[in-house]
């Protein structure tokens, strides 16, 4: 009785897990990028807020100023989105919850702490300007910078401990025992997943919100404001492009190394071996990759920096342990690297421009190029969340526990899928609506905006401020 009973909830469960895996990706993805913005957009805005203040520009204040309330409304909507998030780990994986939420809630839990602390702070941040004096409302906004970095470390702990679990024993029962808090969060992925992830998120930042400004000026709008607008973002998405090669560069060497399953996968290694072919796009198959760009030996450098490092192919890997999608892990991971490679070159353009007549290059292109990084990055964002997600798979806990075990058995899950389309679409579409009508509204008003200055009638030179 107790397995024919069994059998129904084994069918159910198989029957929900493509639409759990779906809702999951989606709110997952449409989340990670506010996300971005709440970790790296508070630096943004202090940086102008700096340079407004050391140097007494108005426009720089002007720009701190915009962002900041700009900021509040993409943290409204994502304070909602992540909480949708943070229900679907119960409602939609509960025997993963049931069993690991011990260690797994304990990096969840502090970055509860540090989102209700940026909150916070944003809010005196926002409430400071024309009541606090101008130092003191620049150092009023550093906890958000601080926050924003330790929510991010929190959560990435989180998901790198699920790649490489360990701070705990399991009982009799299979239930989690013996949670030894530090060594779940610093587990052996944080060191690459959580740096990996906060350049991510300065990538975005600095490359969507220059991209805003690339635009402005393609469309003559060619002002000061616009041209700081654009050069502090990029600026700051520049610097955190070669540092992110090369910790992308560590992590892929890391995963290598600690999930062969994953990493043969999206480098289409079929044969364990040394002299492994790099392959640049193509379709990975069985018999090989077509249609791709092969280069000799380089997979097999990268690994090891020798062409005689021996990398561990699919045939190594029982069949129910190896990633699904080879092909789209592939193209997402070459599409990451291709993304931050054409990005590292942009770098090299502005700064050779910088150094040649210290201004950024004057040819349309250069903006056209600009325009597009924005939405470059957050792909780059997203192919890489495939990569160690889809990577990962069958796993929800890497070795221990697979995700179709995690699954729930209830049903109605694609009916909560469509609900969160629609709630998505309305939160998405309201936050577009209300960000436009800001900039509208920052337009008319020109460059003196509504007031002399942020502080004070006397802030163009005075001593109270710029």
């Amino acid at each position: 009785m107790a397995f024919s009973g069994a059998l129904p909830l084994a069918a159910s469960a198989t029957t929900n897990l493509f639409a759990a895996r779906e809702q999951m990706a989606f709110t997952l993805g449409f989340h990670i990028v506010l996300a971005c913005l709440g970790v790296a957009l508070p630096a943004t805005i202090l940086v102008a807020h700096f340079i407004g203040l050391k140097k007494h520009d108005h426009d720089a204040i002007e720009l701190a100023q915009r962002w900041s309330k700009a900021m509040a409304v993409t943290f409204a909507v994502g304070a909602v989105t992540g909480t949708v998030l943070s229900f679907e780990f119960g409602l939609l994986w509960p025997h993963f919850m049931e069993r690991f939420g011990a260690a797994f809630g304990i990096a969840f839990g502090i970055e509860g702490l540090f989102f209700f602390l940026e909150a916070i702070f944003l809010a005196i941040y926002i409430y400071g300007w024309k009541r606090l004096p101008p130092w003191a409302h620049f150092w009023a906004g550093v906890p958000m910078f601080v926050t924003g970095i330790g929510g991010a470390f929190s959560v990435v702990a989180a998901n790198s401990w699920m790649n490489q679990p360990q701070g705990f024993a399991l009982d009799a029962a299979g239930k989690v025992t013996e949670v030894e808090p530090l060594k779940v969060i610093f587990n052996p992925a944080t060191p690459y997943e959580v740096p990996h992830m906060i350049l991510a998120a300065y990538m975005v930042v600095g490359f969507l919100v220059a991209s805003i400004y690339a635009v402005g000026m393609l469309k003559g709008r060619r002002d000061r404001l616009h041209r700081l607008g654009l050069l502090i973002p990029l600026t700051i998405g520049l610097i955190a492009t070669p540092i992110q090669l090369f910790v992308g560069d560590t992590a892929a060497r890391a995963v290598a190394d600690h999930q062969p399953a994953k990493f043969a996968a999206m480098e289409c290694v079929q044969e364990t071996g040394t002299h492994q072919t790099e392959y640049v796009g193509g379709i990975c198959t069985a018999g090989g990759v077509k249609a791709a760009i092969p280069i000799p030996d380089l997979d097999s450098f990268l690994v090891g920096f020798s062409a005689d490092t021996k990398v561990t192919g699919l045939n190594d890997i029982p069949n129910d342990e190896r990633p699904p999608a080879n092909t789209l892990l592939h193209l997402a991971f070459d599409t990451m690297v291709g993304i931050g490679s054409a990005l590292l070159l942009l770098g090299l353009w502005v700064a050779f421009s910088w150094w040649k007549k210290r201004d950024l290059p004057a040819t349309p292109w250069f903006l056209r190029i600009v325009a597009v990084t924005g939405a470059g990055a957050i792909l780059a964002l997203w192919c890489g969340w495939i990569v160690t997600e889809v990577g990962r798979q069958p796993w929800i806990v890497y070795q221990y526990m697979r995700t179709s075990e995690a699954v729930t058995e209830a049903s109605g899950i694609w009916f909560t899928f469509g609900l969160v389309l629609i709630l998505y679409a309305g939160l998405g579409t309201a936050a577009v609506l209300v960000l436009r009508g800001m900039s509208k509204r920052w337009r008319e008003a020109g460059s003196a905006n509504e007031v002399e200055g942020p502080y004070s009638p006397t802030a163009r030179g005075g001593e109270a401020g710029p």
